[in-house]
């Protein structure tokens, strides 16, 4: 007797939006990891280096706690990818004057740079990813699903685009 059949609303998977943009996903992952990988760098250490950059340009001292937040990873995994990243001599920590449980983190000299060749080449494969449109309808995309760091509109105006973005990089 065959299996009963799975009580699914598509013929077949690959027309399911869900799985169609967990393949998609998984994809751009693989092409991130390829590209990234001449200068030994993760996906997630690019996002951590670079979110750290960022925060450093932008604002006063920045904490893990305030990398994790930034970047939007689980706090133990952002340590572990830290810690890595202290040891390449990408970015120095150091514990906290105003809280002896807080590290500080700042990216030397060594981690800016490479932080900034990363950007270029993650930001060409994000192009040849998602050309024209697509942009925009993942801006909506993630919107809808209530993401924080997300423009106001699937569009920046030119005022948005002057001004610092909120949550960087990609």
């Amino acid at each position: 007797m065959p299996p009963e059949a799975l009580p699914s609303r598509f013929a077949v998977a690959g027309e399911s939006p869900g799985f169609l943009l967990w393949r998609i996903s998984n994809a751009w992952q693989q092409r991130q990891r390829a590209a990234l990988q001449p200068l030994g760098l993760t996906h997630v250490q690019f996002v951590l280096l670079a979110s750290l950059v960022w925060l450093t340009q932008h604002g006063d001292t920045v904490t893990q706690v305030d990398l994790a937040a930034q970047a939007q990873t689980d706090p133990m995994m952002t340590s572990q990818v830290v810690r890595a990243l202290e040891a390449r001599g990408l970015l120095a920590r150091t514990t906290s004057a105003q809280d002896r449980r807080a590290r500080v983190l700042a990216p030397t000299a060594a981690g800016t740079a490479l932080a900034a060749a990363a950007i270029t080449i993650v930001e060409a494969v994000d192009a040849e990813c998602f050309a024209g449109k697509d942009a925009a309808w993942l801006q909506e995309v993630a919107q809808r699903m209530g993401l924080p760091g997300v423009a106001d509109g699937p569009l920046q105006s030119q005022a948005d685009a002057a001004a610092p973005p909120q949550a960087w990089p990609t």
